[in-house]
């Protein structure tokens, strides 16, 4: 489920008014539930950065334990472009920011560009 959670009413309003300015740029309709947060739990480590667990080699080589994977901005980053959230373009721009090694990028690459097509 894709939700966005609010703790007062101008968080509310600005996600609908968020949620409805994306609507008039995309076709599908755009199911994400906006609900007042309540109390909160992680998800197992498994579900932790989902996509990029779905890419083993990359994942190993952030050398990452469950609790690092889970509060890695690095990670978040590769899941999102693994998921195709984003394009090769703006990976090549930042790689070289998340500082990782030739080998990552090339690897993030391959994967980026697979999925893209």
């Amino acid at each position: 489920m894709s939700a966005i959670f609010y703790h007062d009413e101008e968080q509310k309003q600005e996600a609908e008014l968020t949620k409805a300015d994306h609507q008039k740029k995309v076709k599908a309709p755009i199911v994400t539930k906006i609900l007042p947060a309540e109390t909160f739990y992680d998800a197992e480590n498994y579900h932790q950065k989902y996509l990029l667990r779905q890419s083993p080699n990359v994942l190993a080589s952030l050398s990452l334990n469950n609790e690092e994977l889970k509060n890695s901005y690095i990670a978040t980053r590769l899941n999102g472009y693994l998921g195709g959230y984003s394009n090769l373009q703006k990976f090549d721009a930042e790689a070289e920011k998340l500082g990782l090694s030739e080998e990552q990028v090339e690897a993030v690459r391959k994967l980026v560009a697979y999925r893209s097509n």
